[in-house]
């Protein structure tokens, strides 16, 4: 992530919870598909890894779902996490630093993101990939819920178009939507398809689109 989009992050870390059921329309089915996919280890996970943890959401509905799982949170904007330890409290551990960077060790069960691999370029996504897919243990998971890039530039402008006009019909307000805008401005989305190839790639034998809505769906992969 950038200093310029990581302090966009830093100062809206105490309302960005707030906002976000109105700028993610499609909150409830996209939390759960990614819960969802972090199950289709087999088993429940021991150890779990969140990569730009931000304020905790995706971990407290994952700690939720697996009550004995043992969660990591890394992120590099400080007042994030300290929000996501008012939230988890104990419950996780919490590591300031750049997943473009070595990942904390594993083996992990499950290493998981929400709404922050975009953040990579795409050489930085591949390299990820290859990363987690290194990290995680036999039959592990790799989950992003992720927003996504439109097969072509006619269907991105659509995706776009949809999820204002769907968050406005929320409540989002000129306000909100405009700081939302700035912060987006900063991804680097890619599509589904050439992020499901990177992720074979890397050498996970099974990679899907588990769940997608718009500009926005669920990606998983067993190692």
């Amino acid at each position: 992530m950038s200093d310029t989009a990581r302090a966009a992050f830093e100062a809206h870390a105490e309302d960005y919870d707030a906002e976000r059921r109105r700028l993610l329309p499609c909150f409830d089915a996209f939390y759960a598909a990614a819960v969802e996919a972090v199950g289709l280890a087999g088993r429940p996970p021991g150890r779990v890894l969140d990569l730009g943890a931000g304020t905790g959401l995706l971990a407290e509905f994952v700690a939720r779902a697996f009550p004995e799982a043992r969660l990591t949170l890394l992120d590099g904007a400080g007042a994030m996490l300290a929000q996501a330890r008012e939230r988890l409290g104990d419950r996780a551990s919490y590591v300031i630093g750049d997943f473009a960077d070595p990942l904390p060790e594993g083996p992990w069960d499950a290493i998981v993101s929400a709404l922050a691999i975009h953040h990579l370029d795409d050489p930085g996504k591949r390299d990820l990939s290859a990363r987690a897919h290194a990290a995680l243990g036999p039959g592990g998971v790799f989950v992003n819920a992720e927003q996504v890039a439109g097969e072509s530039a006619w269907l991105d402008a659509f995706y776009v178009e949809r999820h204002e006009r769907a968050a406005r019909a929320l409540g989002a307000t000129e306000a909100e939507w405009a700081a939302a805008a700035q912060r987006m401005s900063h991804d680097v989305c890619a599509t589904v398809e050439d992020q499901l190839a990177w992720l074979r790639d890397a050498g996970f034998p099974d990679a899907g689109c588990l769940w997608r809505d718009g500009r926005f769906a669920v990606l998983v992969a067993r190692a």
